[in-house]
């Protein structure tokens, strides 16, 4: 079974994505770790996020294994992994990678921005996890506090608001629901609540 986690950024796919790989023993990939990864090869290289042969021969060269999620969270990762995943040389480098990982036979959980319409079209299950870009703004706020880092609201809202328009407008591969995901609005829920919500999703579709 392939269960496919798409939506916005702080939206919560991420969290649901990785306790429904647990609740279901399946493996889970952060797909958005490729684009903050390829990013970060770009600025410690000192390189421009928005070169195009640069990023893509560093999204070719990333490995699965070579990931240090302590270098690639945080505001200043998602805004560079925002404009790399914009390339979409970069989006087709990464393409087979992603395919490759929900291949595997007892299948896997995949979150990221395209994955029910482009990675896996044909998952048996599509969740479109979203949430008001206040609420979001919010918890994004929440967790960079948490991590140390300074917060303003206003430029985390502005920040969020700027990603959705970027990641919806790209050419390649934008920020879109998938016509047969079934929506998660996660604006009134908290953590549990949403969990428990996409449990029932992902039984109905693969009762059906």
């Amino acid at each position: 079974m392939i269960i496919a986690i798409d939506g916005p950024a702080a939206s919560g796919k991420g969290t649901i994505a990785r306790r429904l790989a647990a609740h279901y023993g399946l493996s889970h990939l952060d797909t958005g770790l490729l684009y903050r990864a390829t990013a970060r090869v770009l600025l410690d290289r000192g390189e421009r996020l928005d070169d195009p042969d640069r990023a893509v021969a560093a999204a070719r060269g990333l490995a699965l294994t070579d990931f240090d999620e302590a270098r690639l969270r945080g505001a200043e990762m998602g805004e560079a992994a925002s404009v790399v995943g914009a390339i979409p040389d970069v989006r087709a480098a990464l393409l087979a990678m992603q395919r490759n990982f929900a291949a595997r036979p007892e299948g896997a959980v995949l979150d990221g921005r395209d994955i029910g319409t482009v990675i896996c079209p044909a998952a048996e299950v599509k969740i479109f996890v979203t949430a008001d870009p206040e609420t979001r703004a919010q918890r994004r706020a929440l967790e960079l506090a948490k991590r140390g880092e300074k917060v303003d609201y206003a430029s985390v809202l502005a920040d969020i608001r700027k990603r959705d328009e970027r990641d919806s407008a790209r050419s390649s591969a934008p920020l879109v629901a998938a016509g047969d995901a079934v929506k998660l609005d996660t604006s009134a829920l908290d953590i549990e609540s949403a969990v428990r919500a996409a449990i029932e999703i992902v039984e109905k579709r693969a009762g059906s």
